[in-house]
């Protein structure tokens, strides 16, 4: 199988660096080059290349829009963007405008070639530091679950809830539990109570929002 690729990117001497790289790829074949958003948008709708290599910052159409446009024209091109950014912010929003993989332009050309091949098949790629970059961030702003409220609550708790969110009463759930609707009505109040909430309506929503149901 042989990939036909296109390269866009405003800098001659980086584009000539990569056709040379490219070309000595055994199953890969470069079809056409663009210095610019514009240009690189017009190209895909003439060459329906396999996989596009994006710079992300380009004049007269940055490599974000192009990838939105060109994707929103043809889903089967596959776009892998290269850019020296290693924000988590500006990652997620390249693979938001349709990308489906991502490069840093400081990494090894083999770590580039793995994409272009892994896109070309359908899957995502993203380079090693990137990964580590997007998980660690990630990592840093999931809260201590032992301040989530709802980690305060007990097992039969916590299903009490999934009940009430799935529209049972308290006659239904003490059935269930084998034990009286008083006792049941005394849990939900004391459920409520640790979660700061004063309706069913509002712990139906907090039970959706914090996945304890199977509502969505």
């Amino acid at each position: 199988m042989s990939f036909r690729v296109m390269i866009a990117d405003d800098h001659a001497i980086v584009r000539e660096g990569l056709r040379t790289l490219l070309e000595n790829e055994p199953d890969m074949e470069v079809v056409g080059e663009a210095s610019n958003g514009v240009e690189a948008f017009q190209l895909a709708c003439e060459l329906h290349p396999d996989v596009i290599i994006m710079d992300i910052t380009m004049p007269d159409m940055n490599g974000i829009e192009a990838t939105k446009r060109i994707v929103g024209e043809n889903r089967n091109v596959r776009v892998v963007a290269l850019s020296m950014e290693s924000d988590r912010r500006f990652v997620v929003e390249v693979l938001k405008s349709g990308a489906m993989g991502y490069v840093n332009k400081e990494s090894a050309f083999a770590e580039l070639a793995t994409a272009i091949r892994t896109v070309a098949c359908g899957d995502t790629f993203l380079g090693p530091r990137t990964t580590d970059l997007i998980i660690k961030e990630f990592l840093q702003r999931i809260p201590d679950e032992s301040a989530l409220p709802y980690m305060a609550l007990t097992a039969r708790e916590r299903e009490i809830v999934r009940l009430i969110a799935d529209g049972k009463n308290s006659k239904e759930i003490a059935y269930a539990f084998g034990v009286s609707t008083k006792t049941v009505e005394n849990q939900r109040h004391s459920i409520m109570k640790k979660l700061g909430l004063y309706s069913i309506a509002e712990l139906t929503k907090y039970a959706i929002r914090e996945g304890l149901t199977s509502l969505q």
